[in-house]
């Protein structure tokens, strides 16, 4: 399976280069090159809100926090299979339509349906991630092996 099957408009954008660039990263396993590509106060919300995966609702911020995002969720994941459906590009910003399924370490699946956006800054580094899903739904998609 291809880790990233982009169906969306794919004109040439900072914010989508670095969205591109982030979910192949998360989709190899490749921790130090999705790190390099989040500028120095950067913030995950991934979902945005409280959540099971952020229970402040405050997001995953700096380094620091990024850092221990991906060690917690990211890590978790032994398979990521993206699909953008739709994706708008435009000021500093890239907002996405985006099925992301992901398999555990036990084999157990889930499916996020979700909406992304990504901000960069004048050097196409990620200042902001925000993902639009719902923590019920996608657990009403686990699957078993």
């Amino acid at each position: 399976m291809t880790a990233v099957t982009w169906d969306a408009p794919d004109g040439d954008h900072p914010a989508r280069r670095a969205v591109r660039a982030a979910m192949a990263a998360a989709a190899g396993g490749r921790k130090q090159e999705w790190l390099a590509l989040f500028g120095p106060d950067a913030v995950i919300e991934d979902p945005v809100g409280p959540s099971m995966l952020d229970p402040e609702g405050k997001g995953h911020r700096g380094p620091d926090g990024i850092e221990r995002f991906w060690d917690e969720n990211i890590a978790r994941v032994r398979t990521f299979h993206f699909r953008v459906s739709d994706s708008f590009a435009n000021g500093p910003a890239c907002a996405n339509v985006v099925t992301i399924t992901a398999t555990l370490d036990g084999g157990t699946t889930m499916t996020i349906d979700c909406l992304t956006v990504y901000t960069v800054d004048d050097d196409g580094l990620i200042t902001s991630f925000r993902a639009h899903w719902e923590p019920d739904r996608v657990m009403a998609t686990l699957t078993s092996p």
